[in-house]
């Protein structure tokens, strides 16, 4: 079984919350790869989208999560940070908790509010806040179940989002030069295990299964690692630095990991692992993690200061395939739908295009807001969710 699968099956055997197709339950979705399971594909894309609601929740650049009839928010408003519940039906608020978070300042002042996604599973939705205030919120009645104040940042504020994998929210929390990738256990807020080294990342942890063991991946300041799930003992190490935005996620693709421009196979050697570099490509913009469909990479590259351009990579070679000329704003996602790709670009743009190996084939492009977006849309139905940078919105397709 694929970590994809091994991921999705997890979280919909172990979860209280009713799981559907079309939940997007946490940071890149039910597998972290960006893969869009129950979008309709409409049979010809229309002229425009219909907006069903626009409700303001605050600032901030976490991307929304769906699970069934709620969609969860994570935002801040004056000096509070706020965790919000609303019906995804009518954006109508069903409950909401706050507590008081540090200012951001510094290199980061432009951007007030939290970075990391909310992670929902097990009845529990659990967030990051810039401060390093690591909650866990019964879904359910909107009361919390446990908080943690780490009182660890990065420089520039924390950005890593947790994950809820067999019952363990995980998270990596600490500073600059030291941190702790932690498991808490969901129900107690305990710590089950702790890996002590370097300073967290901007990217997130993801899960990769060899030889029926699950490998936590992440990206540190200074090394792409993997630690055991069950312990947390660390299997392999390899460094890695893509300079002072260490922001990739990294894709899975059977025992091969792939993250900011480079690709490494792990491998067992006797009782231990090792990672091989396979190749040093092309490294995305610093503000994006790569798709990966059908043996390509597709994301953006930069293009200078506030700018970047939409590109595909051979997951194999790292050779670069294509990129596009356009500047597509500072930063975006593309999301894997089957059929077509969806670019959403911090422009407010969203374009649809086909996958393929020779250029960009745009089909349709869409604005889906008037102000910045910087969070990742859930696309789910015939419905569209984007939070812009005060606002979250539905748009269908009619």
């Amino acid at each position: 079984m694929n970590a994809r699968k091994h991921f999705f099956a997890l979280l919909c055997t172990l979860s209280t919350t009713a799981a559907f197709a079309e939940d997007w339950p946490q940071w890149r979705g039910s597998g972290r790869d960006n893969k869009v399971v129950g979008f309709t594909i409409p049979a010809a894309w229309p002229k425009d989208f219909k907006q069903q609601w626009k409700v303001a929740v605050g600032e901030g650049l976490a991307s929304p999560a769906l699970v069934g009839d709620n969609i969860f928010t994570f935002t801040r408003q004056g000096n509070d940070e706020v965790i919000r519940c609303l019906s995804a039906a009518t954006g109508k608020e069903v409950w909401q908790d706050k507590y008081a978070a540090p200012s951001v300042t510094g290199p980061a002042g432009d951007f007030k509010g939290p970075r990391s996604s909310p992670a929902v599973a097990d009845g529990k939705v659990c967030t990051h806040g810039v401060g390093g205030t690591v909650s866990c919120i019964d879904v359910a009645t909107g009361k919390v179940a446990w908080r943690k104040e780490t009182k660890g940042k990065p420089r520039f504020y924390t950005a890593s989002s947790p994950a809820v994998i067999d019952g363990l929210c995980i998270a990596h929390v600490g500073t600059d030069g030291r941190g702790e990738l932690t498991a808490y256990d969901l129900k107690t807020g305990d710590a089950k295990w702790t890996w002590t080294g370097d300073g967290p990342s901007y990217g997130s942890p993801v899960l990769m299964t060899l030889d029926k063991m699950n490998h936590v991946v992440v990206l540190t300041e200074k090394n792409l690692i993997g630690v055991n799930l069950s312990d947390g003992k660390l299997l392999w190490k390899t460094p890695l630095t893509t300079g002072r935005y260490q922001t990739n996620t990294p894709a899975i693709d059977g025992n091969t990991v792939i993250c900011a421009g480079y690709a490494f196979t792990i491998e067992k050697k006797g009782e231990a692992y090792e990672a091989k570099q396979l190749w040093k490509g092309q490294a995305p913009h610093n503000y994006n993690s790569p798709v990966l469909k059908d043996g390509l990479l597709y994301g953006y590259l930069g293009m200078g200061r506030g700018s970047s351009k939409l590109f595909c990579q051979d997951a194999k070679t790292g050779k670069l395939v294509w990129e596009d000329t356009t500047n597509r704003g500072e930063c975006g996602f593309v999301l894997d739908t089957g059929m077509y790709l969806v670019a959403l670009s911090s422009d407010s743009n969203m374009i649809v295009f086909k996958p393929g190996e020779k250029e960009l084939n745009e089909v349709a492009k869409y604005k889906l807001a008037d102000s910045p977006i910087w969070s990742e849309p859930i696309l789910t139905g015939n419905r569209i969710f984007v939070k812009d940078r005060n606002s979250l919105i539905l748009w269908t397709i009619e």
